[in-house]
């Protein structure tokens, strides 16, 4: 038991996955907080790219 232990102390395979998951966070808060920031600009654009598909389609 007491080698086990030990073992699982010394252990540094879980720290590669606990940085990527705080990186993954760190990028989610990111991208959070670019949507927040740029709603309106977005809205917009996504709102003309719908209009041009829609008329292209109707123009055909």
């Amino acid at each position: 038991m007491r080698n086990f232990m030990k073992a699982f102390v010394r252990d540094e395979r879980g720290v590669s996955a606990m940085e990527y998951a705080v990186l993954a966070g760190i990028v989610v808060i990111a991208l959070g907080g670019m949507a927040a920031t740029f709603k309106s600009s977005i809205s917009t654009m996504f709102s003309n790219l719908f209009t041009q598909v829609t008329t292209a389609q109707t123009n055909k």
